[in-house]
């Protein structure tokens, strides 16, 4: 079997771990990057284009594919969902179509999709200035949030509580995502629809992440994971627990809107990430991604519900059904975190084999390599890598999560 994967900018050496899992499936995997670097992955299944044009990337794609005979293109890289849409279609390889792709990946189109299929989302407004985001902020009251119409991993989400605040965010993040990768990094010469800023109003209740699976007319929830942040201001402290502690009553209202969400995206056959927010007592859709969830989510889909997102890529990819089931926790805790630290260029991150070894640690990926420069907010992101912990319940677990991670440690250069 053999499945040529996209990244249409090479985003550090951050999906290498993800590649790796595909190959432990048996499948040859094959690389194509628009813009990156040469010594990337296997020189006999990989390719540079040297580009981000669309034009260039299709082209490339066809050359390798009359070569190779691939069975499938993926992703799983944010910014490479709509390339690789195109570039499936262009080789008549099962794929969602482009359309689709798009409103999975702008926010406002996505937004737009939903409120037409009926799927319950927060009131919002595209704004392309601050007067236009007080006006938003006047109609909708406050807390407010702001954010990218083309973001990824809560780069310049800001939740704002009065106007001043607002005025001050929407200068930050206006400014912020003339360079943000996951904008910059999307393929050239294709139309993505309205580049900019939304504000919403604020979702009261708790947050649920979600790995799901779009099957012809089949939904179903991999593995719902509750994110138990504390919140502030920003939305990049992320900790999360699973299983879900949601009732079943309100499991089946999560299942129906994001079925109805994926029906509006026009995602038939996809993996995705959903992320859903209760308000008054109901689900709201955030948004579907027509990819699988980033950091650890697919080890925690695995532990605490037996199913595995990395391998239904592989079978979507290929035109073939996955192995799946509705939504059945295991009864494995666990607690995971994406590591913070304060912001500067990275000189040393220190995992004492305390942690490195433990039988408790079931994820610790350090994603900060020397030299790299770390952003917090409001000037961006940037994380030292994740840490999850199993346990016989939420409090063990997130104890051993919380302990583990003071121990880990990072020196800045000066």
């Amino acid at each position: 079997m053999k499945l040529l994967t996209i990244e249409t900018q090479q985003y550090l050496s951050y999906y290498i771990s993800r590649y790796q899992q595909v190959e432990a499936f048996g499948v040859d995997l094959y690389v194509l990057n628009g813009e990156g670097t040469h010594d990337f992955w296997p020189s006999e299944r990989y390719r540079l284009v040297g580009s981000k044009k669309i034009d260039d990337i299709v082209a490339q794609a066809r050359r390798w594919h009359a070569e190779e005979q691939f069975d499938g293109v993926i992703t799983f890289s944010e910014s490479a969902v709509v390339t690789v849409a195109v570039v499936a279609e262009a080789l008549g390889l099962p794929g969602i179509p482009v359309e689709a792709a798009v409103r999975s990946r702008n926010k406002y189109l996505m937004r737009r999709a939903y409120e037409e299929g009926g799927v319950p989302v927060p009131r919002y407004r595209l704004v392309e200035s601050v007067g236009e985001a007080l006006a938003g902020g006047a109609e909708f009251g406050y807390p407010l949030i702001i954010k990218p119409t083309m973001g990824a991993g809560s780069h310049f989400v800001f939740r704002v509580d009065d106007a001043r605040a607002l005025e001050r965010r929407y200068v930050q993040a206006a400014a912020g995502i003339q360079d943000m990768f996951w904008a910059t990094s999307e393929a050239d010469g294709i139309d993505l629809g309205p580049q900019g800023l939304l504000v919403e109003s604020f979702l009261d209740g708790r947050e649920y992440l979600i790995e799901a699976l779009a099957w012809d007319d089949e939904l179903y929830l991999g593995s719902v994971v509750d994110r138990i942040t504390v919140e502030g201001g920003t939305f990049d402290d992320d900790v999360h627990h699973a299983p879900t502690s949601l009732p079943a009553e309100d499991l089946a209202k999560v299942h129906r809107v994001v079925a109805a969400a994926a029906r509006a995206q026009g995602l038939h056959r996809s993996v995705m990430h959903a992320e859903v927010r209760f308000h008054q007592g109901e689900p709201h859709l955030l948004e579907i991604a027509a990819r699988v969830g980033g950091g650890g989510l697919d080890q925690i889909a695995r532990l605490t519900a037996e199913y595995d997102p990395i391998r239904a890529v592989v079978d979507v990819g290929r035109g073939v059904r996955p192995v799946v089931r509705h939504y059945r926790p295991t009864g494995t805790h666990i607690a995971a975190m994406c590591l913070i630290s304060d912001a500067g260029v990275v000189e040393q991150v220190h995992v004492p084999p305390e942690v490195s070894t433990s039988d408790k640690v079931f994820l610790l990926k350090i994603t900060a390599r020397p030299g790299d420069l770390i952003r917090r907010p409001p000037d961006g992101n940037t994380i030292l890598g994740f840490l999850g912990t199993t346990g016989r319940s939420e409090a063990e677990a997130r104890s051993t999560m919380n302990e583990f991670a003071s121990k880990i440690t990072v020196r800045f250069t000066r």
